[in-house]
């Protein structure tokens, strides 16, 4: 039987839900979103490039030469997204995210989120589908 959905369609369907994802999210934490975001994902790896990130504010603190602060600033930004990211990254493709990775640049202003997941078809969540958070002990 023919699908009716191809692989890289539903493929790239995921990818948009996770590049909205992370658009969404950066906009409610920090007023503003990126204007760009692009995802790739590669067997356990899930790459979002970001483009024009940086808020108004940021910008001008930036061209007083306070770009330490702006960089410090958005990591305590993507800790506090953390979780919110990595739930929405499974939910979205079913798959447990194991690391997180997240870096900002300020010219050109880009940022990079990876999300390493657990091999496929390994541990509990394989068995029954459901997402499965790390165990805190």
């Amino acid at each position: 039987m023919t699908s009716t959905h191809p692989e890289h369609l539903i493929s790239g369907s995921k990818q948009a839900a996770i590049s909205n994802l992370i658009v969404r999210t950066m906009s409610e934490y920090t007023g503003r979103g990126p204007t760009k975001a692009r995802t790739h994902i590669s067997d356990d790896v899930v790459t979002v490039m970001l483009r024009d990130t940086l808020t108004k504010g940021e910008r001008s603190l930036v061209s007083d030469g306070r770009v330490e602060l702006v960089l410090e600033m958005r990591k305590a930004f993507q800790a506090s997204m953390r979780e919110n990211l990595i739930g929405g990254v499974e939910d979205i493709l079913g798959r447990q995210v194991i690391a997180f990775f997240s870096d900002n640049n300020i010219d050109p202003d880009t940022a990079a989120d990876v999300f390493l997941l657990a091999p496929n078809g390994t541990g509990p969540e394989a068995a029954n589908g459901a997402r499965q958070k790390p165990d805190p002990s």
